[in-house]
C-alpha cells in the first residue's frame, strides 16, 4: 500500500510516564508514523484516573522518558475547562489526524468533548479511534451513554477485533461511518528470549520444571479461578509435571485466589506474584514459560498474546471475543471453551511430547499478520476514507 504521510499527526492516550500496554502502543505507533516522515506529538495526561479511583498500586512507570518522542502531559481527564483548552489547542496546531485510544467509557466525556472543540467553526481535523473495548467487560449503567457521547465525535474507527467491530454496530452503524479491522500488533520491543537458565536464576525458580503461566492483571473476567481448577484437575490425574506462575497485579481480592490454591491442594505448585510487572521483568516470565494460558470468560482481544507471539511462547485460549483471531487453533497454540475441563484438556494436549516445537515452527509466518506497518497503514487507510481519497 502507498503511504500517505500526512503533514502532522498527533496521538492522544496514555504514554510516558504512564505504564501499561497502552502507553506501549501510542508510543510505538508514535515512532512508526515518525519514521515514515510525518511530524509526530503525543498529548498525554497529567490526571489520568484520580488516586481513588485507579484500581491498582500505581498508575505510573519508572525511568527516563524516551528521547526520541515529543510527549507534552497536557490533558486532564476529570477537568472540563482543561478539556477545552486541550481542543482549542489541536485546533490551533490543525494536524492532518489525532489517533485516539478507547479503553475505557470513562475517558468518553474528556475525548468526545476534546474533538467536539477541535473541529468546531471548521476544523478540518480528523479524529481517528482505535478502540480496544467500545463496552468494558464488566459494564456499567452510565457505559452505553458515554460511549455514544464519545463516537458520535468520532470521524472513523480502527477495531482490533471482529469483536469490537460487532460492538461498535451498537452506536454506530455500518454504513454510518469509516471503519476498519486491524489486529492488535506485536510487542516487540522487548529484545530477545533469554537463555531458561538465566531466566530462572533471576526470578529463583526452578530451570529444570515445565511452567504454565497466567500473566497481566488480574480481574473476575480473566477466570484465573476457572484455570486453577483445569491445573488441579491435571495434578490429580497424573499428567504431565508442572508449575503454574501466575504474574501480575491482583484489581480483585488475592485472598480468594490463595484460599482456592490451598483448598485444591496446589500449593506447592502454584507461584503468586502479585505485582505489575515492567518492561524490564517481562522478558524474564516468558523466557521460561512453557506455555501461556488466557482463560478468559470475555474479551475483546489482548496484549498478552502479542507479548507471547514476540516470544514465540504457545498459547491456550478460550474461545471468546478476538481470541481465536490471533491464537489460531493447532497453529501457535489451542483455543478451549471456557469451562475447567476443556481448558485442562488443551494444557494437556500443548504439552504432549513434541507439540510445543510444532507451534514454535509456525510462529514466524504468523507474526507477519501483526505488524506495526500494517497497523499504521490500516490508520491511513482510514484517514484516507474519511477524505474520500483513493490510495
Amino acid at each position: 500500500m502507498d503511504n500517505l504521510p500526512p503533514r502532522k499527526i498527533i496521538l492522544l492516550g496514555p504514554a510516558y510516564p504512564y505504564r501499561g500496554g497502552i502507553a506501549t502502543i501510542i508510543e510505538r505507533l508514535a515512532r512508526e508514523f515518525a519514521g515514515r516522515g510525518a511530524r509526530v506529538e503525543v498529548l498525554t495526561f497529567s490526571v489520568q484516573y484520580p488516586e481513588w479511583l485507579f484500581p491498582g498500586r500505581s498508575q505510573f512507570r519508572e525511568g527516563p522518558p524516551p528521547d526520541d518522542l515529543r510527549i507534552v502531559r497536557c490533558v486532564n481527564t476529570v477537568n472540563p475547562l482543561n478539556w477545552w483548552r486541550v481542543g482549542r489547542r489541536i485546533r490551533r496546531e490543525a494536524p492532518d489526524f489525532v489517533v485516539l485510544k478507547y479503553w475505557t467509557p470513562l475517558m468518553a466525556p474528556c475525548f468526545g468533548t476534546i474533538a467536539r472543540v477541535a473541529k468546531w467553526r471548521g476544523g478540518r481535523t480528523k479524529f481517528l479511534v482505535q478502540l480496544d473495548n467500545v463496552v468494558p467487560h464488566e459494564r456499567r449503567w452510565f457505559d452505553g451513554p458515554l460511549t455514544r457521547y464519545f463516537v458520535q465525535a468520532m470521524d472513523g474507527f480502527v477495531c482490533m477485533s471482529r469483536q469490537v467491530e460487532g460492538e461498535l454496530a451498537e452506536f454506530s452503524p455500518p454504513d454510518d461511518k469509516p471503519r476498519v479491522c486491524s489486529p492488535h500488533p506485536i510487542f516487540d520491543h522487548f529484545g530477545a528470549r533469554l537463555g531458561r537458565e538465566e531466566a530462572a536464576a533471576q526470578l529463583g525458580l526452578d530451570p529444570g520444571v515445565r511452567y504454565i503461566l497466567f500473566f497481566g492483571l488480574v480481574r473476575p473476567y480473566k477466570g484465573l479461578d476457572m484455570l486453577l481448577e483445569a491445573f488441579a484437575s491435571l495434578r490429580r490425574g497424573g499428567g504431565v509435571p508442572t508449575k503454574m506462575l501466575v504474574a501480575g497485579e491482583f484489581y480483585d481480592d488475592v485472598a480468594k485466589y490463595r484460599a482456592q490454591v490451598e483448598r485444591l491442594g496446589i500449593g506447592n505448585e502454584v507461584v503468586i506474584h502479585d505485582r505489575f510487572v515492567g518492561d524490564g521483568e517481562i522478558p524474564l516470565w516468558f523466557s521460561l514459560a512453557d506455555l501461556l494460558v488466557l482463560p478468559y470468560r470475555s474479551a475483546t482481544q489482548s496484549g498478552v498474546t502479542q507479548i507471547a507471539m514476540h516470544f514465540e511462547v504457545p498459547m491456550v485460549v478460550t474461545d471468546v471475543g478476538g481470541l481465536a483471531e490471533t491464537v489460531r487453533d493447532g497453529v501457535t497454540g489451542f483455543v478451549a471453551d471456557p469451562t475447567p475441563e476443556s481448558i485442562a484438556a488443551a494444557i494437556e494436549r500443548s504439552l504432549a511430547p513434541g507439540t510445543a516445537e510444532a507451534l514454535r515452527a509456525n510462529f514466524a509466518e504468523e507474526k507477519k499478520r501483526f505488524s506495526w506497518s500494517a497497523a499504521a497503514d490500516a490508520i491511513e487507510e482510514l484517514y484516507r476514507a474519511t477524505n474520500h481519497i483513493t490510495a
